[in-house]
Parts: C-alpha cells; structure tokens; sequence
C-alpha cells in the first residue's frame, strides 16, 4: 500500500468533481474547488474521519468494499479505478466489464489469422468465438447457448468435451480447468454472482469438479502442452499459448504446434483444408 500516492489520488480525484456531479447540491460559496472531504464520505457510506486519514496518509488498508464505494463516489473511470486498487495494495477487480461483448481489437485479429487455431474465451472460461481453423480441431460450438460455451461446464458434465484428448490426459486437464477458474474467482471477488455461482453450480453437478476444488490449487492457463487426438490427423503434441487483454476478463487462446514435433506441425497445417470441408471434432 503507498499511503502517499493514495493520498495525493484520493485528493486530486475529489477536487474535480462538483457536487452536482454526485447528486448533492451545491450549497454556500466554496473556498476551495471540488468536493469536501465530508461529502465523499456521505456519498461513499463510510466515516469523515476515515475518510480524512485516507487523505492524510495514516490509514489503514482500505477494504475491497471500501474501494469499491470510492471508485463509485469519485466516478473513477476503469483506469482510474485499477490505479486506485493498485496504490491501496488490492488486485484490481477483473472481469464484467466487457461481458460477451468481444472486444473490437480481438475481433480483428480472429478475422485476419487463418491458419492458426485461435479461440477468445472470458475469463471465466466462456467460448465467446473461434476461426475456423480452431472449429476444425475443437469442433463448431454454434449449435451451444448459455452454459454449455464455458469450458470447465463442458469438460465437467458432457462427455463428449473429452473425446480429442487421452484418457490418460483426464485428470491433468481437469485440475488446470479447476486451478484456473480458481484464480479467475479470486481475481474478480468472492462477491462476484456469476463467479461464485458457476462454482456452485459445477460443485453441484459434478463430484470430480467438488474433489478437485477442494484441493485449492491455483494455477493460471498461461502457456500450456496438450495432447489433441484428431479423427483424420491422429495425435498432435499442441502448445496452447494464452494472451491476456489489460483487464484481463477476456484471453486469446493460440494453439501451435510443438518445436520439433513435424508431424503435428504438418497435421496444423491442414486444418484450413480440413475447416473448410466443414469436418471436425463437436467437443463443446
């Protein structure tokens, strides 16, 4: 936590509002520009005096809920608001703030890259699309509505997601999809709805998911080797590359072939061929 840069923040992010801008009225002649420290306080729910040792430097560390009322008070845009969580020594919040909306730079590169599978999935783990080249090894998903696009809900109670990986693979697969998740709930809150309720919902549904959640491992899918059984190309060896965008509530999935690994190199190379012929594995 950087007391003093919070401060400083906190000061400057006041003195540019007025206080119509916050639903307050304006009231007799002010000394000084912007809000009181007062009216913050009214308008975030907590103390003038906590409030006022924000300001001097000598608070404590503010909470995720007190963050979360301040970002709202000063109408602190996304930036501002990851700026604020940083200074106080929090995580800023990731995801909802794109929702299913994929964003416009994605979107490009999904429509320019033809010969690499590419996926763009929440973070969450929700399909939101892939080229053809990624429906071509993983199968069409656009027959799926609602939960049956995310990820770790498919590979825990469909069978049929597992089909293009070894039997052998299962269990490894599967704590990755738990220890992700795992982070992304962490990440976004454990007030987050539609977090905490994919996780109740997956314990529920399936004893495998309850068993590995309860290890508590943590682990973001950041670049990772699996094994893919095509029905026309047989078994690839498949780096699955994850990029993250800034806010971290969507990914960009890359999957290539193994150095050194020809064969499945040469199989990725026919996947336009094949995506073309409309053929492929239905996992999702």
């Amino acid at each position: 936590m950087d007391r003093t840069e919070l401060a400083d923040f906190l000061r400057r992010s006041r003195e540019r509002l007025r206080p119509a801008d916050v639903g307050l009225p304006e009231g007799p002649r002010r000394r000084t520009p912007g809000l009181r420290r007062e009216e913050v306080a009214q308008v975030s729910g907590m103390s003038a005096d906590y409030y006022m040792r924000l300001e001097q430097a000598r608070s404590p560390q503010p909470s995720v809920q007190m963050l979360s009322a301040l970002v709202r008070a000063l109408r602190l845009t996304d930036d501002e608001r990851d700026h604020l969580y940083l200074l106080a020594g929090r995580r800023p919040p990731a995801g909802g703030a794109a929702g299913g909306e994929i964003r416009p730079a994605l979107r490009v590169l999904l429509d320019q890259v033809r010969d690499t599978p590419l996926q763009i999935v929440s973070d969450l783990g929700d399909l939101l699309a892939q080229n053809a080249a990624a429906e071509a090894l993983f199968g069409c998903a656009c027959t799926l509505e609602g939960e049956d696009r995310n990820l770790a809900w498919s590979w825990f109670t469909r069978p049929s997601a597992r089909a293009a990986y070894p039997a052998e693979d299962w269990e490894a697969y599967g704590r990755c999809y738990v220890a992700d998740l795992r982070a992304a709930v962490a990440r976004r809150g454990g007030a987050d709805p539609e977090a905490t309720g994919l996780v109740e919902r997956l314990r529920k549904h399936s004893g495998e998911f309850d068993r590995m959640w309860a290890l508590h491992e943590v682990g973001v899918r950041r670049s990772a080797t699996v094994r893919v059984v095509h029905p026309e190309l047989g078994l690839m060896d498949v780096v699955a590359e994850t990029l993250l965008t800034p806010a971290e509530d969507q990914r960009l999935q890359m999957f290539t072939a193994l150095p050194g690994a020809d064969g499945s190199a040469a199989a990725l190379a026919r996947l336009r061929e094949i995506g073309e012929e409309h053929v492929g594995l239905r996992l999702l």
